[in-house]
C-alpha cells in the first residue's frame, strides 16, 4: 500500500470567501474521484487551518502500489480536476509517496 500526499499553496484570492469557495470546490472534485476510479482505495482532502503555515490544502490517498500511483496521475478524471480546477490556482506544490 502506498500513501500519496499532496500539499498546495494557491494563488492570492480577492477575499477569504472566494478563496474558500474555490477551496470547497477542489475538496469536492477530489473525494469524488473515489467514485471515478476504480483503483484509487481512500481520499481525504483537508484544509490548512493555521493561518502561519504555507500550505493551503493537503491530499491523501491511498492506492496498492507505486504503479497505481503512476496510474492515478494519468487518469484522465484526475487531470480533469488537476489541470482543469486547480492548475488555475496552484501556486506551488509538494508531494510525497510513501509505502505503509
Amino acid at each position: 500500500m502506498v500513501q500519496h500526499v499532496v500539499m498546495f499553496k494557491l494563488k492570492e484570492f480577492d477575499s477569504p470567501e472566494s478563496k474558500l469557495a474555490k477551496m470547497t470546490e477542489i475538496k469536492l472534485a477530489l473525494e469524488n474521484l473515489i467514485h471515478k476510479i476504480p483503483f484509487l482505495r481512500e481520499i481525504k482532502v483537508g484544509f490548512n487551518s493555521n493561518p502561519e503555515e504555507t500550505w493551503d490544502l493537503i491530499l491523501i490517498t491511498r492506492l496498492d502500489s507505486l504503479e497505481d500511483v503512476k496510474n492515478y496521475a494519468i487518469h484522465p478524471e484526475h487531470v480533469a480536476v488537476a489541470k482543469g480546477i486547480i492548475g488555475p490556482v496552484k501556486a506551488d506544490r509538494a508531494c510525497v509517496d510513501y509505502e505503509l
